[in-house]
């Protein structure tokens, strides 16, 4: 059967497959992980999310979500998928693949001889999926829908587009890994710099082009439902495993390595947040578990197929210490009303992720590093030595593109349509929407709906 190993199908290889083609084996773990992170934002992230909302925001994040799943899917298959995986120029990809043309399941061999490349343009619409998703957070209860749609819209194709291309396109910029050419030797296993820097850094920008919320540090924001944050953490946490496993495009030992430390990172990020939490307020939180697992996930994901357990257990401790003190101390600090801490966890987290790839990489776990590309373009010959330099030079270049980019955006929407929704609706308890949806199911003009009082102290950067 056609289910060899990647070492198998390369040109050097002493035991080569008997059939060509994608194999059985290799294609369901891709179409399984594609599964897992598309659950990740349906319904994982939005669940997270809409956890810590207040109860009458949730119908917004829910419907954010489905609305970019629906846009972004629209986009990749016209055009989005060619401008990131066709070959180009180092910036962007070409338009060879618009419309999903030739994208059949033969094997695009530039990526993989293993999976077809019908499956892997699909799983790649995931990560694009979930990126501008996670955007949501920062100006979650105050964005009108119809804004959301038009600058994630935009935002794919001035940020997201361009910079997957150079990282991950075969002939990309920032493309250490693959491209024997890469001006900028970096590595970015699944995605610290084209899902989480990029998300993270626009994020902060748009929050403060927003504006904070009305009654911003003047009133009980608290999250309305911790059990919904910890099931959608949970789903976060399974489908991640897609996402960062997944990213080694065949079942094999890179995914095996990926998947120990993934788990590693995550489980001691988890327990180091609430460490923290335990040891300078008195008691650990819930929601300190939930943000730890999150930090975890998000600062090993660059380095997951790169690094050994020891270096995942030394990223954990980092993840779950750095990310803390960005959404407990810089929001406080700094007065920004990043509202669900996507910048504190996803771009402080991408960051930190990025830089620690280029310390702790070695190619005893993943001997692409040291493969016919990696010699060519010297990539080689820096890992274990000046790999973290050109880990600051793709990171300076991911900041660069998305506060740009994402300010072009800006300015661009707000001179298009408003952006905010009105004061009143901002503020008031039930949304008339939803009060007479209410009313029409409880046949009563004065239901209420219940809210409890949170604890001060554990509220995430509110000191």
């Amino acid at each position: 059967m056609n289910n060899s190993a990647r070492g198998a199908d390369g040109a050097n290889a002493s035991t080569p497959s008997n059939i060509s083609g994608p194999g059985p084996g290799h294609n369901a773990w891709l179409m399984t992980s594609a599964l897992l992170v598309l659950f990740m934002t349906l319904p994982g992230l939005a669940l997270f999310y809409g956890g810590l909302v207040r109860q009458k925001n949730v119908l917004s994040i829910l419907a954010q979500c489905l609305g970019i799943a629906g846009l972004v899917t629209i986009l990749w298959w016209a055009i989005g998928y060619s401008l990131v995986f066709a070959h180009g120029c180092s910036f962007f990809g070409g338009t060879r693949f618009a419309f999903l043309r030739g994208v059949t399941a033969a094997p695009n061999t530039d990526y993989s001889y293993w999976v077809s490349h019908n499956v892997f343009a699909m799983y790649q619409l995931m990560f694009a999926i979930i990126t501008p998703a996670l955007i949501i957070g920062s100006v979650a209860e105050r964005m009108k829908f119809s804004a959301v749609m038009l600058i994630v819209g935009l935002w794919m194709f001035l940020v997201y587009f361009p910079l997957a291309h150079m990282v991950w396109g075969i002939d990309g910029l920032m493309n250490g890994v693959w491209n024997p050419n890469a001006r900028i030797r970096a590595i970015d296993f699944a995605g610290g710099t084209v899902v989480h820097m990029s998300s993270g850094w626009s994020a902060l920008l748009l929050c403060l082009f927003l504006g904070p919320r009305l009654g911003f540090r003047k009133e009980i924001m608290a999250p309305h439902s911790m059990v919904l944050c910890m099931v959608g953490t949970g789903m976060l946490w399974v489908g991640w495993y897609g996402f960062n496993a997944g990213s080694a495009l065949g079942a094999d030992g890179i995914a095996a390595n990926a998947f120990m430390t993934t788990t590693l990172a995550t489980a001691v990020a988890s327990f180091t947040w609430a460490g923290l939490e335990w040891l300078l307020r008195g008691k650990p939180s819930v929601l300190g578990f939930c943000s730890g697992a999150v930090g975890g996930l998000v600062v090993i994901t660059p380095a997951c197929g790169f690094v050994d357990a020891n270096g995942a257990v030394i990223i954990g401790v980092l993840a779950g210490a750095v990310p803390f003190f960005a959404c407990t101390k810089l929001k406080s600090w700094f007065h920004y009303d990043d509202a669900l801490d996507t910048f504190g966890v996803h771009a402080v987290g991408g960051t930190l992720g990025a830089f620690l790839t280029g310390l702790l990489a070695t190619a005893t776990v993943n001997p692409n590093l040291s493969a016919t590309a990696a010699s060519q373009n010297g990539l080689a010959k820096i890992v274990g030595h000046m790999l973290w330099l050109e880990q600051l030079k793709a990171i300076g270049i991911t900041i660069a593109l998305a506060l740009i980019g994402t300010s072009l955006i800006g300015f661009l929407v707000r001179a298009t349509l408003e952006l905010r929704i009105a004061p009143e609706i901002e503020t008031d308890v039930i949304p008339s929407a939803a009060r007479n949806l209410t009313v029409a199911r409880n046949s009563s003009e004065h239901y209420e709906v219940p809210r409890s009082e949170p604890d001060l102290r554990y509220l995430r950067g509110s000191e």
